[in-house]
């Protein structure tokens, strides 16, 4: 079974080396791509891996391979092979491990003859991320997504039944302290510093959710579809927040929230709720 996991001991620095990055609120410096960053070490480990956040690397805190970069480094070297096939095909695996996460979660959702197609859509992606660097490269990646999605968007309807369905809402800074977002579809919903301070999530699909600086104290997580590690480093939250089962509390995550008591019906928070409007 493919390694879902990033193991930087087993990698060869791809995430510093291939993607390039700006100068901006989650980088100190800017970087091109094919370039090492000026942090990475000759044993390809970062030498300020634990300062990240303070020395203004935040964007490296949120990044997740999903165990491209040790399964691409198996492969292929950067340093004495073809650099150029292997830093291009470094995001499609990236992409093809993202996609085998989200459908082996999406296959222990359902059952009968969409758990059958779900098995088949692994196995397909399976076999396209065992590609070499050059085929990867050369690969549609986008195409594949497409043809698998409509069986996750399946998985998920089968399993939030009748759940709100927010996909894709802009809810940039919304005011959702407290809110009832029980089985709600959030796929690709805009949720950058959105208050969701004691907010009820259990179950809700938060496929591609963009949950940059989200306040998450005291909101409950547990159930929650389809989520991966840097929505939860992205996001704010402290130890009232209620995890989902098999993930850790961000290191950085505050470890006490003075106040995540919901907002009581009938309050402005109450009605910022239910119209989901921005502030």
């Amino acid at each position: 079974m493919t390694d879902l996991r990033a193991d930087c001991g087993r990698c060869t620095g791809l995430c510093c080396v291939a993607p390039a990055f700006a100068r901006s609120a989650d980088f100190a410096f800017a970087k091109p791509a094919g370039t090492p960053c000026r942090h990475l070490q000759a044993d390809a480990r970062c030498g300020v891996h634990a300062e990240l956040r303070p020395r203004g690397m935040v964007g490296c805190t949120v990044f997740d391979c999903f165990g491209a970069g040790q399964a691409l480094s198996a492969r292929a070297d950067w340093r004495t092979g073809d650099r150029a096939a292997v830093f291009a095909a470094f995001p499609q695996l990236r992409t093809l491990h993202e996609l085998l996460r989200y459908l082996m979660e999406a296959r222990g959702l359902v059952d009968g003859a969409l758990a059958d197609e779900l098995r088949t859509a692994i196995a397909r992606t399976e076999e396209l991320a065992g590609l070499d660097p050059a085929e990867l490269a050369a690969l549609d990646v986008e195409a594949h997504r497409r043809a698998v999605n409509p069986l996750l968007v399946a998985a998920s309807e089968a399993a939030r039944g009748d759940g709100p369905d927010r996909r894709g809402a802009d809810l940039i800074g919304a005011r959702l302290r407290g809110a009832d977002l029980r089985r709600a579809s959030l796929r690709g919903a805009l949720l950058l510093g959105a208050d969701l301070r004691g907010a009820d999530l259990r179950g809700a699909d938060v496929t591609g959710a963009d949950l940059r600086g989200a306040r998450l104290e005291g909101a409950d997580l547990r159930g929650v579809l389809f989520l991966v590690p840097p929505q939860l480093t992205a996001a704010r939250g402290d130890a009232t927040t209620r995890m989902p089962e098999g993930f850790e509390r961000p290191d950085h995550w505050a470890t006490s929230s003075r106040d995540t008591t919901p907002a009581r019906p009938g309050s402005q928070g109450g009605r910022d709720r239910r119209r989901l409007r921005r502030r």
